[in-house]
């Protein structure tokens, strides 16, 4: 072939300068995506994945259940700036920021708009600060995108919102519009100054959670492991280590001393008589705060996707016991998953929530011994109607760490 000249334009890079100036729409960031959907990511010797698709077939159901949560739920909040319509008033709180930052990181490359809604989402998050930190997020806003119930954060958000933006870095570099990893570091040292007890080295339930029987509160659905750990590797800040060592002990603190038949962890924990224990009923929310409830319904999938990633064992008999009860729970039938138990398995829900069944197959890929079950799940989840923002963001996770398209800083 020929060589061009030097001045002169080749046919492919023509072909993206005219993708770039006619068919990607308005304010599209033009970047290179260095880890596009789907990623295949290799996880922790001896996990597993479905078997009774192919991979194939799990992307596809990826971008289907994407798909369709991009449409319900994430909406434009004025000029550049977009947000996550987290009921049907139009509201939305910090947790379903993260969640949409972290999709729409996730799903660069498959959705060619990813970075400009990702953009346009983190452009709404310092739009709201929480007035106790600027780095990070009033927890909740109105249909006008006014703060409401508080001008204060929830940690759950904001861990998301810190762990997106070190995927950004990844995704596209910190060299355009926003500097990712700058932005990743300045809400990742407000956590750390004011959601985690620097003296007992939990992490809080927010930044206005540090007086009384708050202070040394926590949530498990907070127990982000992995989080912790890219939080260590990407400001050097060795303190993120405490963290994770004490978090890991409260898990298993909770395992032995309250669930050992099941391994369900509470939604709300509290610091008294020395240890960790399940809340009292109506501790913050309601009078299952102390039970397996729509809190903890996440744990089987914040907990297992960092065993999968970095391959630490330590919660892993909390749960392999879990994937045991629950198996044995339902008679290996997802669609008997209900929407709440007690610690020690009695059941209290009546519901098959999405947000129940689905972490349970992320859970599964502890152990080829949980193959039937996962592939069961898999369907069940996959072939799922949709439900609420809540369940149907906590499917969308499940079925990305399932297909293996999970990746981490």
């Amino acid at each position: 072939m020929k060589r061009q000249g030097k001045h002169k334009l080749g046919w492919k890079s023509f072909l993206l300068l005219c993708l770039a100036l006619f068919i990607l729409p308005a304010g599209s960031a033009f970047a290179a995506v260095n880890k596009p959907f789907p990623q295949h990511t290799t996880y922790t010797s001896g996990t597993i994945k479905p078997n009774h698709v192919t991979q194939t077939s799990m992307d596809n159901s990826v971008k289907t259940k994407w798909n369709a949560w991009k449409a319900a739920y994430l909406k434009p909040a004025g000029t550049g700036k977009y947000y996550v319509k987290y009921n049907s008033a139009g509201e939305t709180v910090s947790e379903a920021h993260g969640y949409g930052m972290l999709f729409t990181v996730l799903m660069g490359g498959y959705d060619s708009n990813a970075q400009t809604y990702f953009d346009g989402l983190y452009n709404y998050y310092t739009a709201h600060p929480s007035s106790l930190n600027p780095y990070l997020m009033s927890w909740k806003q109105n249909s006008s995108f006014e703060n409401i119930e508080g001008e204060d954060s929830a940690t759950d958000g904001d861990m998301d919102i810190a762990y997106s933006l070190l995927l950004a870095d990844k995704q596209w570099g910190s060299s355009g519009t926003v500097n990712y990893l700058q932005a990743a570091n300045h809400i990742i040292n407000a956590i750390m100054d004011d959601e985690i007890n620097q003296t007992q080295w939990t992490i809080r339930l927010g930044d206005w959670a540090n007086s009384g029987s708050y202070n040394t509160a926590t949530r498990p659905s907070d127990f982000m492991l992995s989080h912790l750990k890219a939080f260590q590797a990407a400001t050097g800040d060795n303190r993120w280590q405490n963290v994770t060592d004490k978090t890991y002990t409260i898990i298993n603190s909770l395992y032995t001393g309250y669930s050992s038949t099941t391994g369900l962890l509470p939604d709300f924990v509290v610091y008294s008589g020395g240890g960790y224990k399940p809340a009292p009923a109506n501790f913050l929310e309601d009078a299952n705060d102390g039970h397996y409830n729509y809190n903890s319904c996440r744990t089987p999938w914040r907990i297992t996707t960092d065993y999968l990633i970095s391959g630490d064992n330590r919660a892993l008999s909390q749960l392999n016991q879990l994937n045991s009860w629950i198996k044995t729970k339902v008679s290996n039938t997802p669609g008997n998953i209900k929407d709440g138990y007690k610690l020690n398995g009695t059941t209290f829900g009546s519901y098959n929530s999405g947000a129940f069944y689905a972490p349970f197959g992320v859970s599964a890929m502890t152990s080829s011994a949980n193959q039937s079950w996962l592939n069961s799940l898999w369907s069940h989840t996959a072939g799922s109607a949709a439900e609420d923002y809540y369940e149907d963001s906590i499917k969308l996770f499940s079925m990305i760490v399932m297909s293996g398209n999970w990746w981490t800083y």
